[in-house]
Parts: C-alpha cells; sequence; structure tokens
C-alpha cells in the first residue's frame, strides 16, 4: 500500500472503477493523496501489479465484518458427551438416547461415556451391550468413528451423525409437500322445505275458523 509498492510502474484502477492504465508508481500514489485516499495493490502477480485508488481503512473494515458474518454462517462441529451407566434404567436410557440422537441430527459428534464404579468394574460387558444397543436404535443416523475401548473405570465411544444418511433425509423432507390444512366451506344454507304428507297418508285437516258464521235470516 502507497510506498511500501516496490514495483516502478503499476496499472492503475480509479476509485470509481475506471481502467487509468499504466502509470509510475509516484504517479498513482500522487493521484489518490490528492483524494484523500491510497493506493493499494490488488493483484501484486499482475506485471505490471494492479493497483487501485480506494479508502484502504474502509476497505478493511467492510472485509473484517463480511469474514465475520461468514465465521457466523459457518456450521462449527463440537464433541457432545453423554455418559450412561451400566446398570442403567429403560425411562433414563430412553431419555439420553433422545439426546445422542438431537446432537447428532445438529451435526455434532458425540462421546459415549459408561462409567463404572466398585465391583461393576467386573462386569463390564454390560457396559458393551448398552454401546452396542445404542448404535442398533440410532441406525442408519449414527457412524461409529472410535469403537469402544476402556480407559480406566470408563468404557469410550465415538459417534457422528451419517453424513449421506442425513443428506437423503433432508432431499426428502425438500420433496414432501407442504399440505396446508384449510377449513372446510360450510355448506350454502337452504329454506326450510315445507313439510309435505307421506305417501299414502291423510292430510292434516285444516284449522278450524273460530270466527262467527253469518245467520242468513239477518239483513
Amino acid at each position: 500500500m502507497n510506498d511500501r509498492i516496490r514495483s516502478p510502474e503499476v496499472r492503475l484502477v480509479g476509485a470509481d472503477g475506471e481502467q487509468i492504465g499504466v502509470v509510475a508508481t509516484q504517479e498513482a500514489i500522487r493521484r489518490a493523496r490528492e483524494l484523500d485516499l491510497d493506493l493499494v495493490e490488488v493483484a501484486p502477480q499482475a506485471n505490471p501489479p494492479v493497483c487501485r485508488i480506494m479508502d484502504y481503512g474502509k476497505f478493511k473494515y467492510e472485509r473484517d465484518i463480511r469474514q465475520k458474518e461468514a465465521r457466523k454462517k459457518q456450521s462449527r462441529t463440537e464433541l457432545k458427551e453423554i455418559k450412561f451407566r451400566p446398570k442403567i434404567d429403560a425411562h433414563d436410557y430412553g431419555t439420553k438416547k433422545g439426546h445422542v440422537e438431537r446432537f447428532l441430527r445438529g451435526g455434532h459428534k458425540v462421546k459415549v461415556t459408561i462409567m463404572f464404579r466398585g465391583r461393576e468394574m467386573t462386569h463390564t460387558e454390560l457396559g458393551r451391550k448398552i454401546l452396542d444397543r445404542l448404535v442398533g436404535d440410532l441406525g442408519e443416523l449414527v457412524t461409529v468413528e472410535s469403537m469402544p475401548k476402556q480407559e480406566g473405570r470408563n468404557m469410550i465411544m465415538v459417534i457422528s451423525p451419517n453424513k449421506r444418511y442425513m443428506e437423503q433425509l433432508a432431499r426428502a423432507q425438500a420433496r414432501e409437500p407442504q399440505e396446508q390444512v384449510e377449513p372446510e366451506p360450510e355448506p350454502p344454507s337452504e329454506p326450510e322445505a315445507a313439510l309435505e304428507p307421506a305417501p299414502g297418508s291423510e292430510p292434516a285437516p285444516e284449522p278450524v275458523s273460530t270466527a262467527a258464521a253469518p245467520d242468513p235470516d239477518e239483513g
């Protein structure tokens, strides 16, 4: 940048992206200073090197922001750990298996540890049965990275998500139509039909008027 550029001449690009052409390095630096900007080497491998007039401080700040955002978007694989006891009951086993499955679906590796205490060390096969059962229950979701091995009073196995299976699962979910449940429209209201006598039945008698009939002798 600026006086650190060793080439006697450079191919200059203006602050607005204009291709100025090949100029002496000192001339390029003078033009940059007139604009209160910097001359920055952007393609040092070219012959002559390509330099651009820019605000290097602003450029560096924006570049750092972009790199920081890119790092945030990168999924970082973490090593999670779940501990089992060799005599774990069915409920606790189901709960811990659910945690392991959640970690795997999140893209993380899992360190599964069987902890032995006291006389349990004489029955390490119980721990191996739990690990084999866990791998069998998880099925295609899991890949065993490190086979079970004894480390002191612990038996340890490292598993990771099966990437191929996860990709197939993601593609299958993407193909599924997203069904939206809509309320069924109510049928249009119809006027009540007049009651008709059933076939073969006598018609209902007409109502009798209570008004007095006129006397034929009157009038």
